[in-house]
């Protein structure tokens, strides 16, 4: 059985890994094309890279935001696609501009939702209770999927930086690395590091200072 199921997952790799050399040379082929003035090729990336853009912004941006900052994203790689080192991907160079557009979003739009701890059901300040005292990064991650503990911790996140709530979704919500962190929001890793302990610390302290009330 485990022999088959490595067996078939080999032969994936390679047909996965063509497929995607595939689109890399037809990405690269649509950016001469378009600047060489052939604007309206343009279009066949958008369409590849719709939902991919979409998703990577909805991790990251208020729904009411999502259409319009992936639109901002397409637009900003139109404009920026002499800059792009055909020697990467494409799609690696798009999610660099998507999370950096969410980041601008919450830098030029941020704004603090102040909610009362006294609206608060009993199963949010359970929640408190539960991801305080687990400082695992799985617990972490598996209790942000539950609505209530969403909740609260879409208002911890309203009470910090731009910078800070990025670095904070990417390495502890997401689970990406810091160096892959670093590279999507055009950091040091150095620097990655420490906001992501800064900024964890900082959302914990909220969390504590706020727990039990009533």
């Amino acid at each position: 059985m485990l022999e088959t199921a490595s067996r078939k997952s080999a032969l994936k790799m390679p047909d996965t890994m063509a497929r995607r050399d595939t689109a890399d040379t037809e990405d690269k082929d649509i950016v001469q094309r378009v600047l060489a003035g052939e604007v309206e090729a343009f279009a066949p990336l958008m369409e590849r890279y719709q939902n991919y853009v979409l998703a990577i912004v909805n991790r990251h941006a208020p729904p009411d935001q999502v259409e319009e900052l992936s639109q901002e994203v397409f637009i900003k790689a139109f404009q920026s696609l002499a800059a792009w080192r055909q020697a990467g991907h494409f799609r690696a160079w798009l999610s660099v501009i998507a999370v950096r557009t969410c980041y601008d979003y919450w830098r030029k739009h941020y704004r603090s939702r102040e909610v009362p701890m006294s609206a608060l059901s009993e199963a949010h300040r359970e929640w408190l209770d539960r991801v305080l005292t687990d400082a695992s990064e799985t617990s972490w991650q598996e209790m942000t999927r539950r609505r209530e503990a969403r909740e609260i911790l879409d208002w911890a996140l309203d009470q910090l930086s731009a910078a800070d709530r990025m670095v904070l979704e990417l390495v502890h919500l997401e689970g990406q690395s810091v160096k892959a962190a670093a590279r999507q929001l055009g950091w040091t890793v150095a620097n990655v590091k420490v906001r992501a302990f800064r900024a964890r610390r900082k959302i914990n302290k909220l969390l504590l200072q706020n727990r039990g009330r009533s």
